[in-house]
């Protein structure tokens, strides 16, 4: 190895001017006294420095910890000539964050596996014996190229927010919508499952592609299923996969949805709608990240960022023994409730403004705002369909406008109904004590056909009675 000469500063410059350090490096090696010399010559550098001694080590370290470069050795003592641990180790990193700067470390006579390593995602190469001098320079130079790339990369979502490529726009400024935005802001990079809870329309998935977008995974797939629409016979073939002939209908091996949503984000709407036995298939997932397909006795891993959906109360859901509360402790770790368009009308203006947009281009017509009517109207709508109602509406209005604005009479909206709204904001021990009122007075006070109207036994109605003091 060839020293190198100590000088007083603890950073060093290149032949190109660059200063040495300023970056956090992963060294993997299984030689202890690699990685104690290599440490000792990156932190005199100023150099941030972790070391570890295995491929399983250095996974566990890149979910941790952000790392601008890793330096890997090929060999591990498991398999200390082939090199296969270190090269399926760059796949896996590079599959996991594809700006990481990946350096390996190997002797002249690896060579071939140099080149099969830059081919699965390395930058660069250090041969064993290392000279310090080359080895500071590659270091700093995939630094440069590294930070480069991300940089890049930033650039690149902000444009693709500015030009709105597919990209989620949750569009809120009421002060209802303030708590979900700050969750999903903090929420959002870690890796923590989280539930949505809110009414049908609320915008639930939207929330669950935000959260995916700020999040580590946003380069990799997000995979959506509505697990409440599967039946029993499907759902495991649908989440985890079959091989063929594992039933009648498998005439070829099937990938599930946890393995399409690999490094990604799986989110699974309509949660509190699965039967307890797929709970209990859902739960075994959670808790030790293992599966098979259906027919298979290969266990998998998955590694997937769990989001979840329900318009169901799950705690109550819980209580009455029709969900599974290990479940929902595996599924909210942390909870995101939406309210609904109702208690958030200085949204209106806002979402009515964008899908007005949206429509407009969607059917090439020229409309440029609304009629002051029509925006009144909106505004006093009870939205029992929440923002699906409203983008509904609006693209209603769109169709059927003749001028350059929206009238009132182009949004087909039904005039309020008092009653029908002053119900929808009762709770259901409200509106039960009304229903049995009305079948009261409409069979005259009989106790025996008002529960027969209500389906109920004369029993149950008498509780009903006591308990509503009627």
């Amino acid at each position: 190895m060839t020293a190198i000469p100590e000088t007083a500063s603890s950073t060093r410059t290149s032949p190109e001017g660059a200063d040495f350090g300023h970056g956090s490096i992963l060294i993997a090696d299984d030689q202890r006294d690699i990685l104690e010399a290599l440490e000792f010559l990156l932190r005199e550098e100023g150099f941030t420095v972790d070391t570890v001694c295995s491929p399983g080590a250095v996974l566990r370290s890149v979910e941790r910890k952000r790392f601008d470069l890793v330096l890997v050795d090929l060999n591990f003592s498991h398999d200390t000539t082939s090199g296969e641990e270190g090269l399926d180790l760059i796949t896996q990193l590079h599959a996991w964050d594809g700006t990481l700067s990946i350096v390996v470390m190997t002797a002249w006579a690896s060579i071939p596996l140099v080149v099969e390593a830059m081919q699965r995602g390395a930058r660069d190469f250090v041969e064993k014996p290392w000279d310090s001098q080359r080895l500071l320079t590659i270091l700093q130079n995939q630094l440069e190229l590294g930070r480069a790339l991300r940089k890049g990369e930033k650039l690149e979502t902000e444009n693709r927010i500015l030009r709105d490529e597919k990209y989620p726009k949750l569009i809120a400024q009421s002060r209802a919508m303030r708590p979900v935005l700050d969750l999903i802001e903090r929420v959002g990079p870690s890796d923590a499952n989280v539930l949505i809870s809110g009414e049908n329309g609320s915008g639930k998935g939207l929330v669950a592609q935000a959260l995916h977008a700020v999040s580590r995974r946003a380069r990799r797939t997000m995979v959506s299923v509505n697990v409440g629409g599967l039946s029993e016979g499907v759902f495991e073939s649908e989440l985890f996969g079959h091989v063929r002939g594992a039933f009648t209908d498998a005439k070829s091996d099937r990938v599930g949805r946890f393995e399409l949503a690999e490094g990604g984000t799986l989110f699974l709407d309509e949660i509190a709608n699965i039967v307890p036995s797929q709970q209990a298939r859902l739960l075994r997932v959670l808790e030790t990240g293992e599966y098979e397909r259906v027919g298979s006795s290969q266990t998998r891993r998955a590694d997937v960022r769990m989001i979840s959906a329900t318009n169901s109360d799950l705690h109550r859901e819980v209580s009455e023994g029709r969900f599974r509360e290990d479940l929902l402790f595996r599924l909210n770790t942390v909870e995101i409730e939406i309210p609904p368009l109702r208690e958030r009308r200085d949204d209106v203006p806002l979402l009515a403004g964008h899908f007005l947009r949206q429509h407009v281009r969607q059917y090439h017509k020229t409309i440029d705002g609304f009629e002051d009517t029509a925006m009144k109207a909106l505004m006093e709508h009870h939205w029992p369909g929440n923002v699906r109602e409203l983008d509904h509406t609006i693209e209603r209005g769109v169709l059927m406008a003749t001028g350059r604005r929206l009238q009132r009479s182009d949004l087909a909206l039904r005039a309020p109904n008092p009653t029908s709204s002053r119900l929808e904001e009762m709770s259901l021990e409200e509106v039960e004590g009304i229903l049995i009122r009305k079948a009261l007075a409409r069979h005259d006070g009989s106790v025996k056909r008002a529960a027969e109207a209500l389906g109920l036994s004369r029993s149950g109605l008498y509780r009903r009675l006591q308990r509503h003091g009627l």
